[in-house]
């Protein structure tokens, strides 16, 4: 299994931030689907204030540009991301485009 943590902003106004949580307590079911079908297992999202915080666990097939090309070719993914580009926000450091950035991972503390 692979595990990856992202990071994306959302627009710092408080309407748009409970709009968006609320979304996501009611996550279209095709997203859901497409989410599953691409080979991930679990995914979550935090927030604090306009940060979001996307932790996924998916199986060894994943693949972040397969699940690109799958969602290019999903008109409800696509409506989706759209919808969802009015509360998001880019970090500073993203390429033109580009949402959700992967975080380098620089610590962890394992039980033996």
């Amino acid at each position: 299994m692979q595990k990856y943590s992202l990071a994306l902003d959302l627009n710092n106004h408080p309407d748009l931030i409970a709009e968006y949580i609320e979304y996501h307590k009611n996550v279209w079911p095709e997203i859901r689907e497409s989410i599953k079908d691409s080979g991930i297992i679990n995914l979550e999202i935090y927030n604090v204030g306009d940060r979001l915080f996307m932790i996924i666990e998916a199986d060894d097939n994943f693949s972040f540009a397969e699940k690109a090309k799958l969602d290019a070719e999903n008109p409800k993914v696509q409506e989706w991301e759209t919808l969802m580009w009015k509360f998001q926000k880019a970090l500073p450091q993203a390429k033109s485009g580009e949402k959700w950035i992967l975080m380098n991972k620089i610590f962890e503390l394992k039980q033996d």
